[in-house]
């Protein structure tokens, strides 16, 4: 396709000039064009091939040991003012980071290709949809663009002769850990990313634009860009209900979106919009309406199986790119959790064999890319140029204490409280400590592209503008007994909770209140066919007043990290939370 845009022509050679590749490839999109990116690959050794006859279009990349996970400490964002970037961001002066990166990029791509990315973040033609171009030398990105996006001719007639985009600048660089900076200019609608070839610092479509970029459009535009999963939910007589959710990395988020549920012969289907990024607009009938901006699913791999997402294991079974899993001899992906025990001999994710068995044979956030229209789960409507609509958000962490199975927020205020106090055990999907508890509002503290104090204002202000608003609700799979056992089964089971949600955003379920929300009354789930005790259940919706008035405590010291950006209203409700507990048992 001819190019006509002259700012983008511009910008690329910009980019040329700065990086002094060997030659420029501007990608076209098509499938013979990513049957050579993997050609190319496969002859440099950056992929490997697996058994084409059990897993046909599937291969292993295995990134550097230094280089296989996000890192939120070499993460910025380089706002104009620092306080624009608030405390939950690394914050550097754009100049400042412009000038240390332009040094790293300047002829970092001698000797090497220049990919030219055109990429669509929604559906095409969808009123919401948005042009990304990213830059890269990198022809692993390039490849996972065209499964993460709508990449190629299909974004450059989106973005027209004049239309507007967003520029990401990315190279793997030397893969020096003290060298990696991965940049985001929110006034600018910029992104540099330099030193990394893992895909949450990589795949510019993802974190970078579609939440901590989009973040920021989003609050000037009037509309949201959230880390949360899409999902439709039938009932019995064939009405659908859509719930939007958010929970950190690797918490179960992708198994919710695409659960299977074990009363699909009541009638309870559950079908996948997306897994991890919704963008969301207030529609003409006062709902918020969402579309999933991405194509394709970056999935946590560890843990998943055919017991705890059998569609996951369906779609990774063809045309996927592993990234860090291990392999045995006749080309088969294994890791920690996967049905089947390891094969002997096995070849780990850092290459060395037969596995030694003292470190995993799979990393912690190895991952799965592949197509989301190959996902059986996937739903009719997962492109509808529209969206779907929203009648419930659900937020989410992993906690083995304290929090309730489900909980309904009073109001949309208090649901802001609900989501800009969640807390999870942290996971390996970020490089960090693991099983440290952390707050982390509405799943969005490593995204957010602006203040986070600002963003709760904003959410509050979203609730304002809507006439018919989601009902907002919290959830927690992951509650222990006294022994440290999982009190609820949890994966497809689940759908029980969304039932019962269905029914409150209906005006059907019933519901006792607590100091800190509604929770399903005794008799208000749907248990039929469940080996669930008594006792667990009782366990499962009590709300501790004790434990939450130490909870109270440290939300007051995580509120306090907001200064005088945190709303209001937020303080008000943690006022009105401790007025209850007072009262409680």
């Amino acid at each position: 396709m001819k190019i006509t845009h002259a700012r983008l022509r511009q910008w690329v050679d910009e980019c040329a000039a700065l990086c002094q590749p060997d030659t420029i490839h501007w990608c076209d999109g098509s499938e013979q064009e990513y049957r050579w990116l993997v050609q190319e690959m496969l002859d440099s050794g950056a992929l490997v091939p697996l058994s084409q006859e059990i897993h046909p279009g599937c291969y292993l990349h295995r990134s550097h040991p230094n280089d296989v996970a996000r890192v939120e400490n070499r993460t910025f964002i380089c706002s104009r003012r620092e306080e624009d970037a608030g405390p939950t961001n690394n914050w550097m002066a754009p100049d400042e980071a412009k000038s240390l990166l332009t040094a790293l990029f300047s002829g970092c791509m001698q000797g090497r290709m220049m990919y030219v990315v055109p990429y669509l973040m929604g559906p095409a033609d969808s009123p919401f949809a948005r042009v990304g171009i990213e830059i890269t030398d990198s022809a692993y990105v390039a490849a996972s663009m065209r499964v993460m996006t709508r990449m190629g001719d299909i974004a450059l007639r989106q973005l027209g002769e004049a239309g507007s985009f967003v520029p990401g600048l990315h190279s793997v660089g030397e893969l020096d850990p003290e060298r990696r900076y991965i940049c985001h200019f929110p006034e600018e609608r910029l992104i540099w990313s330099y030193g990394s070839g893992y895909g949450g610092n990589a795949l510019l479509g993802k974190k970078t634009f579609a939440l901590r970029i989009a973040s920021a459009i989003a609050r000037d535009e009037g509309w949201m860009a959230e880390h949360m999963l899409i999902l439709e939910l039938s009932d019995p007589a064939g009405e659908k209900t859509y719930f939007a959710a958010a929970f950190p990395s690797a918490c179960g988020k992708t198994n919710l979106a695409m659960l299977v549920s074990p009363l699909e012969e009541q009638g309870y289907t559950v079908r996948t919009v997306g897994d991890d990024i919704a963008w969301m607009h207030i529609g003409d009938d006062g709902r918020l309406w969402a579309v999933n901006p991405e194509a394709g699913f970056f999935g946590v791999v560890p843990g998943t199986s055919r017991q705890t997402n059998p569609n996951a294991m369906a779609t990774m079974q063809a045309n996927t790119i592993f990234t860090n899993v291990a392999v045995s001899d006749d080309g088969i992906p294994w890791w920690e959790g996967k049905d089947e025990p390891p094969p002997t001999p096995l070849t780990d994710w850092k290459g060395r064999r037969p596995w030694s068995g003292e470190e995993p044979a799979a990393h912690p956030n190895s991952r799965f890319t592949a197509p989301a229209a190959q996902c059986p789960s996937i739903s009719s409507h997962w492109e509808d140029v529209q969206g779907v609509p929203i009648s419930g958000i659900i937020f989410g962490g992993r906690r083995a204490h304290v929090m309730p199975l489900v909980v309904e927020a009073f109001d949309w205020r208090h649901g802001v409280f609900l989501g800009a106090t969640m807390a999870s055990e942290t996971t390996a999907a970020a490089t960090g400590a693991s099983g440290v508890l952390r707050r982390d509002p509405m799943a969005m503290l490593p995204f957010c592209g602006y203040h986070m104090g600002d963003y709760f204002s904003y959410w509050l202000k979203m609730g304002k503008r809507l006439t018919n608003p989601p009902c907002l609700f919290h959830v927690n799979w992951f509650r222990k007994d006294e022994d440290g056992r999982y009190l609820w089964p949890g994966f497809g089971e689940n759908v029980r909770a969304l039932i019962w949600m269905r029914e409150r955003i209906a005006g059907r379920g019933q519901a006792t209140p607590t100091p800190i929300g509604l929770v399903p009354a005794p008799d208000a789930l749907l248990l039929e066919g469940l080996d669930l005790a008594p006792d667990a259940l009782r366990e499962l919706l009590t709300v501790d007043a004790a434990e939450w008035r130490t909870e109270a405590n440290d939300i007051e010291r995580h509120f306090a990290r907001f200064g005088d950006h945190l709303p209001q209203a937020l303080a008000d409700e943690l006022t009105s939370l401790r007025v209850r507990l007072a009262t409680a048992k």
